[in-house]
């Protein structure tokens, strides 16, 4: 599966909704042209993951405007737009939200200076709780807004970040945790600095199933946070892809554990030092069988050069512009498939794919078609999403008072556990056809 990584867009008002007056355009043109060129050679994208700092100040016109051009991306891809993965980064909070609450600034505060020993604890407790755990969200309402649609927004008590999978070979899961690094992001309205943030334990649980590779993507790398030398033992040791943004710097380390990317920036600061845009695209691959099985992870850096202006493959060295690496993926059924008719074999791969371990409903929420319905039922009008969810039993009508990621985000995750999935489906469509009308 290709899987196509960019971070830090930074789409700025006004300027984004004034195409002509904004010097950033050009870029993201360029890569819209090159990915579109990488995409006949490479196949096309299975999924797109964006890494943070998708607006410039975490406003509603920003986020207007970058689902423009995701859609555009998504186009020239060849990727379902179904299958665009977001996470927020510290440019996705309002900080306009935090410098007029004092809510806000006391529940960060709390979280922030609270004893070590203590945080993780203290963070539960704040977040779990219906008044506190919204208040911590109020930065990121209008991110939320734009990130439901993909299923990707976060709300109290139980989605503090997310967590979906996509199908690889032979009955292998990818698993993408996408992170919340920003809960405590621009604490009394002011810059992070380096080890300002909390991530927590409650967020690196990556439980390392079976047949199931975890990739963790993330706006902030593990050293922006407080408890990082914890999200580093767990990260490396339970998830085999790592992918990072916000310090607009295009790298790739590789471990006999793990591979790690950082995404560079679509549009860094033109001013900053070491200026230069950048893209991911990453081919993940497994080979082999039983005890032989590896992990084949290819990675084409593109970085921005001026002179012609164009995206070029950063290379590797002697080794060429792909940065290829492997991680050792065995499995416990470590049988032979040559011993194994393709009819059998089939049927094994079959039943494994059953039975594989989902510890999550919203995972199991992943699958193309219900994606698809997901995007289908945040296209339907306010009024309509609302009667469908009632008519479901999917909303309490005590819940109609609740933010609409929260409200209709819980509604659908209820549509996965209780079964009711074609029947929301039925509905959407009887909507969709009554519209047209």
């Amino acid at each position: 599966m290709l899987l196509l990584q960019i971070a830090d867009i930074h789409f700025r008002h006004p300027e984004c909704n004034t195409p002509d007056m904004d010097p950033d355009r050009v870029y993201r043109t360029r890569l819209l042209s090159d990915v579109k060129e990488r995409v006949r050679a490479l196949g096309p994208v299975g999924a797109i993951l964006v890494g943070g700092d998708i607006a410039f100040r975490g406003i509603e016109a920003e986020y207007t405007a970058a689902l423009a051009w995701l859609k555009e991306l998504a186009e020239v891809s060849r990727c379902p737009i179904e299958r665009v993965f977001v996470v927020p980064g510290n440019h996705d909070v309002d900080r306009s939200v935090i410098t007029k609450s004092f809510a806000v600034q006391n529940v960060q505060a709390a979280i922030s200076s609270a004893p070590a020993e203590r945080r993780e604890k203290l963070l539960r407790a704040q977040f779990m709780n219906a008044e506190t755990g919204r208040t911590l969200l109020e930065p990121l309402a209008a991110y939320n807004e734009f990130a439901k649609i993909f299923s990707c927004q976060v709300f109290p008590p139980e989605r503090l970040y997310w967590k979906q999978s996509l199908e690889l070979e032979d009955g292998v899961t990818l698993r993408i945790h996408g992170l919340t690094s920003t809960i405590l992001s621009g604490i009394h309205g002011l810059d992070d600095t380096r080890e300002s943030l909390y991530l927590s334990p409650l967020q690196t649980i990556l439980d390392p199933v079976d047949d199931v590779v975890n990739l963790v993507m993330s706006h902030h790398p593990p050293d922006w946070f407080k408890d990082h030398d914890e999200i580093e033992d767990a990260v490396q040791g339970r998830a085999a892809i790592h992918m990072f943004g916000h310090k607009h710097r295009q790298r790739i380390a590789r471990d006999r554990r793990y591979v790690r990317l950082a995404a560079g920036a679509v549009n860094p600061d033109r001013y900053e030092p070491g200026w230069q845009p950048g893209y991911n695209l990453v081919n993940v691959k497994v080979e082999g069988y039983g005890a032989e099985r590896k992990l084949l992870i290819d990675s084409h850096l593109l970085a921005w050069q001026t002179n012609p202006e164009m995206f070029r493959p950063m290379a590797d060295g002697t080794a060429g512009e792909i940065f290829s690496h492997s991680v050792a993926f065995p499995s416990r059924h470590l049988g032979n498939p040559v011993s194994l008719s393709p009819v059998r074999l089939e049927a094994a791969q079959r039943t494994e794919a059953i039975e594989l371990p989902n510890d999550s409903v919203e995972a199991s929420m992943s699958d193309e078609h219900t994606r698809n319905l997901v995007f289908r039922f945040w296209k339907l009008t306010a009024s309509q999403r609302r009667e469908v969810s009632l008519k479901l039993g999917l909303i309490e009508r005590s819940e109609l008072k609740l933010p609409e990621p929260e409200r209709y985000g819980r509604a659908l995750l209820r549509a996965g556990e209780r079964g009711l999935l074609d029947a929301l489906a039925y509905e959407v469509a009887e909507k969709e056809n009554n519209h047209g009308r």
